[in-house]
């Protein structure tokens, strides 16, 4: 009998991921992989695998069953390496995203612009630079190295974890903007949070309120 297809897997996410973070990747793939956008081969048939992992684990309740059966059928294999396996709990419910199904036949998938996060001009993370980083000893996470060779130019620091291990900060923003945005938020980001704040600051998805404020004001000033 065939081995199951892991939904987290498939939607490249940890099963540790928060369930926002589920959501995020869900519309980034389909957005990547929708038939009327793919160029690579057979998209249909990795959209038809991507909508079917959000069925399995997109929805909390859903997630919450799917989690238990799949460490019924490890064999309790997650407690062994020394993961806490899947959580009883977890924070908010996932809001169900458009189904690329829903688009209309032959149009493209249209996806809104992302509003620039708002911060104060002496805004900080408020959290440590330190620690958090990638440990050899820690296991690899699913999809390590899958985004394939950097394609430079690199500038800035190169990550040595994850499905980007290899790339610098900037080839992945210019990639994949999301995944800075996820790596802000995450504990293993915490020694790049200067270069991501630089960068999500120069791609327009953060600015200071004072700054949104003077050019809000600067359409009714006196010439």
């Amino acid at each position: 009998m065939p081995e199951p297809v892991d939904a987290y897997k498939v939607l490249q996410v940890d099963p540790e991921a928060e369930d926002e973070v589920i959501q995020a990747a869900y519309r980034r793939l389909a957005r990547k992989y929708h038939p009327d956008m793919a160029t690579g081969p057979d998209p249909a048939a990795r959209m038809a695998a991507i909508n079917a992992a959000w069925e399995l684990i997109g929805e909390p309740a859903a997630r919450a069953a799917y989690d238990r059966a799949r460490l019924t059928r490890t064999g309790g294999a997650s407690a062994e390496r020394g993961d806490p396996g899947p959580r009883t709990q977890r924070s908010g419910a996932a809001a169900q995203p458009p189904r690329a199904a829903a688009y209309p036949p032959g149009a493209a998938a249209q996806a809104s612009p992302p509003q620039p996060e708002t911060v104060s001009r002496d805004w900080t993370s408020g959290r440590s630079t330190l620690g958090g980083g990638f440990d050899a000893s820690m296991r690899a996470a699913d999809g390590h190295g899958a985004a394939g060779p950097p394609p430079g130019p690199s500038s800035g620091s190169v990550l040595n974890f994850g499905r980007f291990s290899g790339w610098s900060l900037s080839e992945i923003a210019r990639h994949d903007l999301e995944y800075i945005e996820w790596l802000d938020r995450m504990p293993i980001g915490r020694s790049y949070r200067e270069e991501i704040d630089a960068i999500l600051r120069a791609s327009g998805r953060r600015r200071s309120a004072e700054t949104e404020s003077t050019d809000r004001h600067g359409l009714f000033r006196r010439r």
